[in-house]
């Protein structure tokens, strides 16, 4: 038996990177995961590879971005599958520009939109199941940024995970009585696709210093498998190793600069 067996879960950005392993993860454990993800191709492979393994899943496209698509893959799932045990909030996105002089507003937005608006739609479509059927677990991936803004995660994206990071503290403070267990994953440098978007794409030596997902799924997989009367508020995780990343902030800060400017 596994410890999640017969729980219903929701993983965004579940294509690759750290959703796909944790959906993996998930499903090994018994939980029957809906894979969702603005693109089609990802998420099949992703099912696929759940159902050789004797797991259960399915794929549905959704764009965080768009909170009515979020909302309405939440009531779907609660209507084709009763209810929802477990929500991992893990589609990310990073503007190009990082220096809050240069960040385009349209940039601005699009992060603030996937990582701090998009969360807020789904969690708050599936609170309704979760509080209905006695409790839930809430892991929302956020970064090291929130903690330690600058160059590197980029003024969006550290505003964005330093708000869901307090939303997230909202729904353990208002909620942890109705068995609403919220977590926040704060990794710091993971070798993703999403580290290509970066000013300076880290190259392979940079990358073989960094975490990998399934590490960071580790960390989600404890936090959803502990006995309901425990709950991980908040847990950072860093590379054991350092980096040299005066380079990558030398770029990061001059990218999208005006012309001529000082």
């Amino acid at each position: 038996m596994g410890r999640l067996d017969g729980q219903i879960a929701i993983v965004t950005g579940a294509g690759t990177g750290i959703g796909r392993s944790t959906a993996l993860m998930l499903a090994a454990e018994g939980a029957h995961v809906v894979v969702t993800g603005r693109r089609r191709a990802p998420l099949d492979a992703v099912v696929a590879e759940i159902e050789k393994a004797g797991g259960k899943a399915v794929a549905r496209e959704a764009d965080v971005a768009k909170p009515v698509q979020g909302r309405a893959r939440a009531e779907w799932v609660i209507k084709e599958q009763g209810r929802v045990d477990i929500l991992i909030n893990n589609a990310g996105h990073s503007s190009k520009a990082r220096n809050a002089r240069w960040v385009p507003l349209d940039e601005w937005e699009a992060v603030i939109n996937v990582n701090l608006t998009g969360v807020f739609a789904l969690t708050q479509a599936v609170l309704p199941s979760m509080i209905e059927h006695g409790g839930g677990t809430i892991v929302t991936v956020g970064s090291m940024a929130a903690l330690k803004p600058g160059l590197i995660g980029g003024a969006p994206y550290g505003a964005a995970k330093a708000g869901v990071l307090n939303f997230m503290g909202h729904l353990h403070t208002v909620l942890r009585d109705k068995g609403i267990r919220a977590t926040t994953v704060m990794p710091a440098e993971v070798d993703t696709p999403i580290l290509d978007n970066r000013p300076l794409p880290p190259d392979d030596k940079a990358r073989a210093t960094m975490m990998l997902p399934e590490d960071v799924a580790q960390a989600i997989l404890l936090c959803v498998t502990l006995p309901a009367r425990t709950v991980v508020e908040e847990m950072v995780l860093s590379p054991t190793r350092t980096r040299d990343q005066s380079r990558d902030i030398e770029v990061s800060r001059n990218l999208g600069a005006s012309p001529g400017a000082p």
